[in-house]
């Protein structure tokens, strides 16, 4: 299929559309204001994955699942494990702020995040906050935040397990136990994962190899909590995500591959002087490493460090809270290239105040961070919901980000740019959400104009280097809507977007200007059944548009006792042929069965 279009009759057949639907109103989440809030209280577009969903979409990699939500684009090249890249509106992968139990990770050098090595079944929930988060988080946060939580146990012992088998001689092994009392928690995990994979690239691409491209991943987490009294309590958490890559990457060897670590550690101290005032102490760390190879043979190797610290106090009064806080961040470079500079601290001062004015709800937010590089750069945020009549509710936000240059654009041998500024932006939105005949719905229309991007530009010399030559101004509109209609969950979403580059007035690149979600799931007892369809437009890359495309999945699943169940999984039931990147490959129709104990 080389495009789709939606017709308005389907849209108004599936209700009306807004932006996340699916997530219940009552939902806690804490990424939108770094405090605790329910969902329908967030003053911005928002999403909560939450394990059951993560069960009963049978998704497999975190990517296949945030695919699916407003606003995502995910572009990938060539399968499982193959190099992944995430985008929040429009916005380019370096502009999404990713945080693990509250810890910030991704690579230092690249700076962005490799998604593709994350193992789902450590994950027990996923908050997606869209739009620009600077003013709380810092650098990155233009396109927005998502935030990954590791699994937490609870009273009782609870043992889990799963084997499961597929095409492409894929296979995957997973084992997890949670237990706890009123007092303390813990929680660990340990999953391997096997694929001879496919052929990643096209006959056309730089690089050919014609061979199947291997993927082999070993998780682990741990994770543990201990309440000490009604106002102390800790919790520590680790994880760990080991991927071995088979790629093709050019003519000087028969066979590429990368070998990548990342790994979060942090610890967690919440105190509660008073009724009113909550303290939050943080220390954490987040390593990315890779290690190339070429027919086997060690080539090079970049690993980033990043060590964190946070103070975070939160003080509650009668119809307001305010929430201030300090962040500490160090990042270093330890690699076999020579950069001239490997190491840089941030330090970031920032404050949220919010208003509950009855119908009116307020929140003004400012930081900011003292770069050891770039020097300071202040960003800050206003936010106002109002409750209209007939449960309709109306939002409209303003906010400033910026990213700082990473240490390739600023250092990398031969090639960087030292004199780079940040990336900044102003962003915009409006949204009007309701909630009418059983049908949960809202819609988002933004703008974020984006400037100094980051671009590899000729300069005085001739030599092509990281300069600010680039600014963009993407508009959109999210829209999203979840109902039970005879027995069945449905939830729908589609995104429209206008992302152009303000110096040529031409389109981004790989993002689609329209995107389609429908899933349909229900429970029939001890058996379910469920699909999901994802069409998505035409994209530039480079010079060349990459067609349209629409995939249809089927599963379902059956209960063989109380604690044991089987499920199945069909991915591109109508075997498209498609690419998200040029020159990379999809998979073709895939199949899936696994065996599931939990009791």
């Amino acid at each position: 299929m080389k495009q789709f279009s939606i017709p308005a009759a389907l849209l108004l057949g599936s209700s009306v559309m807004a932006a996340q639907a699916q997530t219940n109103p009552d939902t806690l989440l804490v990424t939108a204001t770094r405090t605790a809030q329910t969902a329908d209280q967030a003053l911005a577009a928002v999403t909560v994955i939450e394990r059951e969903e993560i069960e009963r979409k049978q998704a497999q990699t975190v990517t296949e699942l945030l695919a699916q939500t407003p606003g995502v684009t995910v572009v990938n090249n060539g399968g499982r494990g193959k190099s992944t890249s995430l985008s929040l509106r429009g916005t380019t992968s370096k502009h999404v702020l990713v945080l693990i139990d509250g810890i910030k990770a991704g690579s230092a050098t690249l700076g962005s995040m490799s998604f593709e090595h994350l193992a789902l079944d450590q994950i027990e929930r996923i908050e997606v906050v869209r739009g620009p988060r600077s003013s709380l988080y810092g650098s990155e946060a233009i396109g927005g935040v998502i935030q990954i939580f590791t699994r937490k146990g609870m009273d009782g012992f609870a043992p889990r397990f799963s084997l499961g088998a597929g095409s492409d001689d894929a296979r995957e092994i997973t084992l997890g136990a949670s237990g706890g009392n009123g007092q303390g928690w813990y929680n660990i995990d340990i999953s391997d994962y096997r694929t001879d994979g496919f052929n990643a690239k096209t006959p056309d691409a730089y690089g050919y190899h014609p061979d199947d491209d291997g993927y082999d991943n070993r998780s682990y987490a741990l994770s543990g909590g201990y309440r000490f009294s009604d106002r102390v309590e800790a919790q520590l958490n680790w994880s760990q995500n080991r991927g071995d890559n088979e790629y093709d990457g050019g003519n000087a060897f028969d066979d590429y591959s990368n070998e990548a670590r990342l790994q979060t550690l942090g610890a967690a101290l919440n105190l509660k002087p008073t009724d009113s005032w909550n303290l939050n102490l943080k220390m954490g760390q987040s390593r990315d490493k890779a290690t190339e190879y070429g027919d086997g043979a060690y080539q090079s190797h970049i690993e980033t460090q990043r060590d964190l610290a946070s103070l975070q106090s939160e003080h509650t009064f009668a119809r307001s809270q305010l929430t201030w806080g300090v962040d500490y961040q160090n990042d270093e470079v330890i690699s076999s290239q020579a950069y001239s500079m490997n190491e840089r601290d941030n330090v970031g001062v920032f404050g949220l105040y919010q208003l509950f004015l009855g119908q009116h709800d307020l929140a003004f937010s400012l930081r900011r961070d003292d770069n050891e590089q770039f020097g300071v750069e202040t960003t800050g945020s206003v936010a106002w919901g109002v409750e209209l009549p007939r449960n309709f509710r109306l939002t409209a936000s303003y906010g400033t980000a910026f990213n700082a240059p990473t240490f390739n654009d600023l250092y990398w041998p031969g090639s960087g740019n030292p004199d780079l500024e940040p990336e900044e932006s102003d962003a915009f939105e409006l949204g009007l959400s309701g909630d009418h005949a059983g049908v949960q719905w809202s819609a988002n229309l933004y703008q974020n104009d984006i400037d100094n991007l980051i671009a590899w530009a000729p300069n005085a010399s001739g030599n092509w280097t990281p300069m600010n030559v680039d600014a963009a101004r993407i508009r959109g509109l999210e829209l999203a809507a979840a109902t039970r209609l005879a027995d069945w969950d449905l939830s729908t979403s589609l995104d429209l977007m206008d992302p152009k580059d303000r110096n040529t007035d031409e389109l981004l690149n790989r993002r689609a200007r329209k995107v389609f979600n429908l899933s349909a799931d229900r429970d029939f007892g001890a058996y379910a059944l469920g699909g999901s369809l994802q069409a998505v437009g035409k994209r530039n890359d480079g010079r060349e548009r990459l067609s349209g495309y629409t995939t249809v999945d089927l599963r379902g699943s059956y209960a063989l006792g109380n604690d044991w169940s089987l499920k199945a999984k069909v991915e591109n039931l109508l075997d498209e042929d498609y690419q998200t990147a040029r020159g990379y490959n999809q998979p073709d129709r895939t199949y899936w069965l696994s065996l599931h104990y939990a009791p």
